[in-house]
């Protein structure tokens, strides 16, 4: 099936979950660092963190987990994303189940960096509805 990369900006993407072997892919187009947005255990069959972050060492990544539940946002998750944009090398290749998850934090962490208009059409030219951000994006 492979990999469905979705850009944001020219220096952050969100996809769906990737596999250990996708890490590969995601060197080979670029991307230096990967987030899992998404918590371990959360589907059978899905791969662990753990494992896809050992196969990002093998290819000279950074990895984050930033590990964002289906009942929402954490305290002080937006911040940390925000630190890791701040400091991680790029382009960003983010991911959780869908990738709606991996682009609403994105989004959330942009409020007042970007025009609000600017984050929900990213996040749209992606696949992905934010509108009901609007309020929270500036």
């Amino acid at each position: 099936m492979g990999m469905k990369i979705r850009p944001l900006t020219e220096i952050y993407a969100v996809s769906p979950q990737i596999r250990p072997a996708d890490v590969a892919l995601a060197a080979a187009r670029g991307y230096k660092t990967i987030i899992n947005n998404r918590p371990d255990g959360e589907n059978w069959g899905q791969p662990k963190g753990t494992d896809i972050e050992a196969e990002t060492k093998i290819h000279g990544l950074a990895y984050h987990h930033i590990a964002i539940r289906h009942s929402g946002l954490q305290s002080g998750q937006i911040e940390e994303l925000t630190q890791v944009q701040a400091t991680a090398p790029g382009p960003i290749l983010a991911y959780c189940h869908a990738g709606a998850r991996a682009a609403t934090v994105w989004a959330l962490s942009q409020a007042g960096k970007m025009e609000a208009e600017t984050i929900i059409n990213a996040a749209a030219s992606a696949g992905y509805d934010i509108n009901n951000l609007r309020p929270y994006l500036g």
